[in-house]
């Protein structure tokens, strides 16, 4: 049975978002190799990609563009050829390479997990996330805190209704103060 994995970067109080749906401060990182790396390898990596609207949104204005092409080629390379996903009820079609609209989310994802291929990697989709957390379908959370508090913003588990209980299984610090921590769902 294929993986559901969370991908998200939370400032130190918790928010994936700033207000207004800001997330500028993410992309922010003093220069650090080792982070650059670990992005990169991220991108390169398999799993279909699995958005909310307003995170594909956000996502096909950058990477399929030149400017991303140019600022971080490893990335946007990996960020256009991966298989990507869009839940949405109101998006219609795609321009974006390799993507397919999916209206019903949690018919939809209980299918994906039981076909045969690579995991499913969500990137922000705060939304979707909660949804999916609230029915025990993600597997796997990878979040980077980020060194910087935002005072307000969203969460990544917004109307959660119950305790989500979860296992680390690895830690790693990067020099520029990022910190990347993974759970494991416990069942």
């Amino acid at each position: 049975m294929r993986k559901i994995i969370v991908f998200n970067q939370i400032s130190l109080d918790g928010y994936f978002t700033g207000s207004n749906g800001d997330l500028s401060w993410a992309h922010k990182s003093r220069d650090d190799r080792e982070w650059n790396d670990f992005v990169s390898g991220n991108a390169g990596g398999e799993g279909m990609l699995l958005f909310g609207r307003v995170t594909y949104e956000m996502m096909v204005s950058y990477w399929p563009t030149p400017m991303a092409a140019k600022n971080d080629p490893e990335v946007a390379e990996g960020m256009n050829s991966r298989a990507k996903i869009v839940f949405s009820r109101s998006l219609k079609h795609s321009n974006w390479n390799n993507t397919k609209i999916v209206a019903d989310l949690l018919p939809g994802i209980r299918e994906m997990k039981k076909e045969p291929g690579s995991d499913l990697v969500i990137l922000g989709s705060g939304t979707i996330v909660s949804q999916l957390a609230q029915q025990n379908l993600i597997d796997i959370y990878q979040i980077v805190v980020n060194p910087i508090a935002l005072g307000k913003g969203r969460t990544m588990f917004e109307g959660l209704d119950r305790p989500l209980d979860l296992h680390q299984t690895e830690s790693r610090t990067f020099s520029n103060g990022n910190t990347l921590l993974t759970y494991e769902a416990i069942r």
